[in-house]
């Protein structure tokens, strides 16, 4: 599909702009299939091994497309010393110059490893942000799982969870606009920010005590299917929203879900459209879990033995995401998993489409799921404009 093609189907929306994810939650309905929010999430592998703007160019175009579109948010990670995710060092910095193109769209930490940093400088970067942004920032906060990035903290790898719900409680005291006391002295940090109180996540791999300590912090939920699975977590969202409550703290809250994500008219074309970029994407991956780990486990004598072993689990976990993990199909099969993730409790799919499928294609897929989120919004009305052939 050319670049015109794709202009012709940027059709926007008379949605309302971005609110504060905890607004209007008191006494909210149960969520439907018809009121998920959707969002973009962003996790690029760094392997085009050639520095420039080109890197960020899937990043730019689909988040106008999405800021135009009614898509809830964007998500950006943090990531350090690895390809995978390699070209997201700083969210703020990128969610600085998304702000400048975009005027709706929600620009979230998804996440920031709060124990690498001092929490001053996270409550002043961002407040930037929302200065930019005129208030549409979210922050998730991460206890961080890969033991070598901490070399960038002052605090060790295993006290990360216990240093992240400080951290938590500090940023949101400065984005207040109370006074923190850092290293025992009473700070207040600048510029002050446009929302008045800062719209917080906590990324949870799907770990039960996860969820818990979120409900006890009156935080939302980020999550992901990788090392758990979907039928677990209608259990998991009940713990964390009967956790906030027992905690005092008013609403459901949210949880959002990253899931990878493409979408096609035709389910055949989907999958060969997806399959080699998702195993070359779920390698990486898998190289940075050996490499973390490589400290703490011996390494494999039978080189053969252990690349064949990897292929084996490669394959599985592409299997997995294409048939139970990832919002991959037409748009009847996404309408589909949407209605079992509202029956389990999920409020916010953030949508990952940077996972190596062409540019093209990724907005056009982009394209059709705003289609689809329109019918899932409108469910009376019949057929669907779909973008051109590419």
């Amino acid at each position: 599909m050319s670049d015109d093609q794709f202009d012709l189907a940027d059709v926007a929306l008379a949605e309302p702009p971005f609110h504060h994810p905890d607004a209007g939650m008191q006494g909210a309905p149960r969520q439907t299939a018809s009121n998920m929010k959707f969002s973009l999430s962003f996790f690029s592998n760094d392997d085009r091994g050639k520095p420039g703007a080109d890197n960020y160019k899937l990043l730019l175009d689909a988040t106008r497309y999405a800021d135009r579109n009614g898509f809830e948010a964007v998500w950006l990670p943090e990531r350090h010393f690895h390809a995978f995710g390699g070209l997201f060092p700083n969210p703020s910095v990128l969610a600085a110059a998304l702000a400048t193109v975009t005027a709706r769209i929600g620009l979230r930490a998804g996440s920031v490893v709060s124990p690498l940093h001092s929490p001053i400088r996270i409550a002043e970067e961002w407040a930037v942000v929302d200065n930019l942004s005129n208030g549409r920032v979210g922050i998730s906060f991460a206890a961080g799982w890969n033991a070598n990035d901490f070399i960038l903290s002052s605090s060790p790898f295993e006290e990360r969870r216990e240093r992240l719900a400080c951290d938590m409680d500090v940023v949101r005291q400065l984005w207040r606009g109370d006074d923190a006391v850092v290293s025992g002295l009473p700070v207040k940090t600048f510029p002050r920010p446009v929302q008045e109180s800062l719209p917080v996540w906590l990324t949870t791999t799907g770990r039960q005590e996860g969820f818990i300590a979120a409900g006890k912090m009156g935080a939302n939920v980020l999550t992901h299917l990788r090392g758990q699975e979907l039928n677990e977590l209608p259990e998991k969202i009940e713990l964390y929203r009967r956790s906030r409550k027992d905690s005092g703290h008013d609403g459901r809250g949210q949880v959002t879900l990253m899931m990878h994500t493409y979408v096609h008219e035709d389910r055949a074309r989907a999958i060969k459209d997806i399959q080699q970029p998702l195993m070359a994407y779920l390698g990486s991956s898998l190289d940075l879990t050996q490499a973390s780990t490589k400290r703490l486990k011996p390494p494999r004598r039978n080189s053969a033995t252990a690349a064949a072993l990897r292929d084996a689990m490669l394959l599985e976990a592409c299997e997995r995401y294409m048939n139970e993990s990832g919002l991959f199909g037409t748009p009847d099969d996404v309408i589909a998993t949407v209605e079992r993730l509202a029956r389990a409790g999920v409020d916010e799919i953030a949508c990952l489409v940077d996972f190596g499928v062409d540019h093209a294609k990724a907005l056009a897929s982009l394209s059709l799921l705003a289609e689809t989120k329109r019918r899932l919004r409108a469910p009376a009305s019949c057929g669907l404009s779909l973008p051109t052939e590419r």
